[in-house]
C-alpha cells in the first residue's frame, strides 16, 4: 500500500496516533503482548526520501475506549541493515508525521555509565548531549531559517505515562537521566566514557539525535525507553562491550519493551487536549514568510502548513 504525501491518520491532530521507533532487536510488530490488529504495511514517500523501511499501521483495542491507531518503523531497516549514522531520521520522523503520528515512543539500546543502572534496566531519559558529527539534524535550511526550543526534549507527558505504566508492570527502571548520543559503530574508548561520566551522562547510545530533535521540529512529543545491555568500557573490572553480550541482554529486554509499549498505548487518553502536542514552530520561523520561495513551501508544506 502506498501513500501519498497528505495520507494521515487524523489530520486535524485532534486524535492521539501513536508511532513507535523500534531499535537493535526490536524490529516488528508481531508480537500478542503489544495487542496489534489489522496491521497493513504502508510505503511512504517523502520530501526527505524513504524512511528506513515501509511502516506498519494498525490498531491496539481497548475496551470501553475507542481504539488508538499505532505506526511503527524499524529505526536499522528491515535486518537491520543500517548504521546508527545510515539511518534517515528525517525522513523517519516526517512520514509518521504524514501518517497523523501526534507521540512518539522510541526504544533504544544503549550502555550504562552508572553502576546503579545495571544491564536489564530501562531508563527513561529526559536529556541528551550530543555528540554526532555526520548527520543531517533539521529539517530547516535551504531558504528557511527556524529555531527550535529543545531545552526540555522530551514530552513531559508521555514521559510520565511511559513511567507510570512501567512501574505497574514491576520493571527494573530508572525515572530519569541523561544520554550521550555517539556518532558510533564503533563503542567509546575508555577515556571517552569516563569523560561522559564526569560530565553527568547516565547511558551512552547512538541514535536518539538527531531523532528527537526532528520530532520537536515536526511537533511531535517524543519520549525515549532506553534499555541498558551492558556498562560501556568505564568499568576495568568487566571485559570490554562485545556485540555477543550487548545482544543476549537485549532478547531479554525485548519481549519485557513490546509488553510495555503495549501497555502505553492502552493507557494514553483519547485526544489531544489530554495529552497535548507541542506546537514548536510557532515562533521559531524567522525567515521573512514572502521571502520563503515555493520549493521550500512544497517541502515543508506538512510542518509549515499552518504557519503559512
Amino acid at each position: 500500500m502506498s501513500a501519498p504525501p497528505d495520507a494521515s491518520l487524523d489530520s486535524d491532530r485532534r486524535r492521539v496516533v501513536l508511532g513507535i521507533v523500534g531499535g537493535s532487536g526490536f524490529y516488528d510488530v508481531d508480537d500478542p503482548r503489544l495487542g496489534l490488529s489489522d496491521v497493513r504495511r504502508v510505503e511512504v514517500s517523502t520530501p526527505f526520501g524513504p524512511p528506513s523501511a515501509p511502516l506498519s499501521v494498525g490498531r491496539i483495542d481497548r475496551p470501553g475506549r475507542a481504539p488508538l491507531d499505532v505506526v511503527f518503523v524499524p529505526r536499522h531497516g528491515e535486518g537491520h541493515r543500517l548504521l546508527p549514522s545510515e539511518v534517515p531520521y528525517r525522513a523517519n520522523v516526517h512520514a509518521l508525521r504524514q501518517l497523523g503520528v501526534t507521540h512518539m515512543l522510541s526504544v533504544s539500546a544503549v550502555g550504562s555509565l552508572r553502576e546503579e543502572i545495571a544491564p536489564g534496566d530501562f531508563v527513561m531519559v529526559d536529556q541528551f548531549i550530543d555528540r554526532t558529527r555526520h548527520r543531517r539534524d533539521t529539517f530547516f535550511g535551504n531558504g528557511v531559517v527556524a529555531h527550535v526550543q529543545f531545552g526540555e526534549p522530551v514530552c513531559p507527558h508521555l514521559h510520565a505515562v511511559v513511567a507510570a505504566c512501567a512501574e505497574s508492570a514491576g520493571i527494573r527502571f530508572h525515572r530519569r537521566g541523561t544520554c550521550v548520543v555517539i556518532e558510533g559503530p564503533t563503542f567509546s574508548t575508555r577515556a571517552e566514557s569516563e569523560l561522559y561520566r564526569h560530565w553527568g551522562a547516565d547511558v551512552v547510545g547512538m541514535t536518539a539525535l538527531p531523532e528527537a530533535r526532528l520530532a520537536r521540529e515536526a511537533e511531535i512529543g517524543y519520549a525515549l525507553v532506553a534499555m541498558a545491555t551492558d556498562y560501556d568500557c568505564w568499568r576495568t573490572d568487566t571485559e570490554e562491550v562485545s556485540v555477543e553480550a550487548v545482544m543476549a541482554v537485549m532478547r531479554s529486554n525485548v519481549s519485557r519493551a513490546r509488553a510495555l509499549v503495549g501497555d502505553v498505548a492502552r493507557a494514553l487518553p483519547e485526544t489531544t487536549v489530554d495529552l497535548p502536542v507541542p506546537s514548536s514552530l510557532a515562533d521559531a520561523i524567522v525567515t521573512q514568510r514572502d521571502r520563503i520561495d515555493e520549493a521550500a513551501r512544497r517541502r515543508l508544506e506538512l510542518l509549515l502548513g499552518p504557519y503559512l
